[in-house]
């Protein structure tokens, strides 16, 4: 299991480097230095239990603590917020730990079915011991909300003008929570696409959100853990921005989920339980 050494390196966190290069222009080249865009920030992150350190991600270095307690909560580490006692953001070298203290209960069943994961940034598979645990059985727990054609389209709208880091660095995934009319009240925004989705649902948990009363939207690819973690927050509805892969229809025809893809302006598609979105 990788772990990060920890220094006394408080200045690493969120510092913003401007790199220089020369100007490249019509097919000449200028060796006059200029500041280049912003760049996104990706460090790793590694997530402890108890002083156990269990997964190492890389991840932009905000709202650390939302993805450690979401992250938490879709991994099936705790059932609620409640099991997670205490938790804090350090600086380590090269990288960030986040150090969480869960109930004895809740650390004493991670032993028992710790298992070798390394982040979900590639397959979403590292470490599976079986094809059953990605599979779910039932309906979504809580029906989830009927939304209106309209709200979805506001909601679509509205996601891009929250997304700060997006329009400084343009290489960073979000997940919005919004309301049933469509406003979009919680975005977190991360390098990782999963990512991206354990801090909105640990945002969620933290601010009391209602799964029951709203709908997701990812402005990523749709691939089967995100799905899984939908699924595992009690989220009802999900909308993609991009495509979905084919387990992830798979998965969310399932587990009960509705999930609707390629959503740009006012046209998407709905892929599975059609029956929570209405007026299309």
């Amino acid at each position: 299991m990788a772990m990060i050494d920890q220094v006394d390196s408080a200045a690493l966190h969120l510092k913003r480097r401007i790199a220089l290069a020369a100007s490249h222009h019509a097919g000449a080249v200028s060796p006059r230095a200029r500041p280049l865009r912003q760049i996104a920030e990706e460090v790793p992150v590694a997530l402890t239990y108890n002083g156990l350190s269990h997964v190492v991600m890389m991840a932009t270095p905000q709202d650390l603590e939302d993805l450690a307690l979401g992250f938490s909560l879709t991994e099936g580490t705790i059932a609620g917020e409640h099991e997670l006692l205490d938790i804090e953001v350090k600086p380590a070298f090269r990288g960030m730990t986040v150090e969480m203290t869960v109930t004895y209960e809740r650390f004493a069943a991670l032993l028992s079915r710790r298992r070798n994961l390394v982040g979900r940034t590639g397959c979403g598979l590292c470490g599976v011991e079986s094809l059953d645990q990605i599979r779910f059985g039932g309906e979504v727990a809580g029906t989830g909300p009927t939304v209106a054609g309209d709200a979805i389209r506001r909601a679509v709208a509205g996601l891009p003008g929250l997304q700060a880091l997006r329009k400084r660095d343009h290489a960073v995934h979000a997940a919005g929570w919004a309301s049933i009319g469509g406003e979009v009240v919680l975005l977190r925004e991360d390098v990782g696409r999963h990512n991206a989705l354990d801090k909105l649902i640990g945002a969620m948990a933290t601010q009391g959100a209602d799964p029951a009363q709203g709908f997701a939207l990812i402005t990523s690819r749709c691939s089967y853990e995100m799905v899984q973690k939908a699924v595992a927050a009690g989220i009802g509805v999900l909308i993609a921005m991009s495509a979905p892969t084919q387990l992830a229809l798979d998965v969310a025809a399932e587990a009960g989920l509705t999930l609707a893809a390629w959503a740009r302006g006012d046209r998407w598609t709905i892929c599975t339980h059609p029956h929570r979105i209405r007026g299309a």
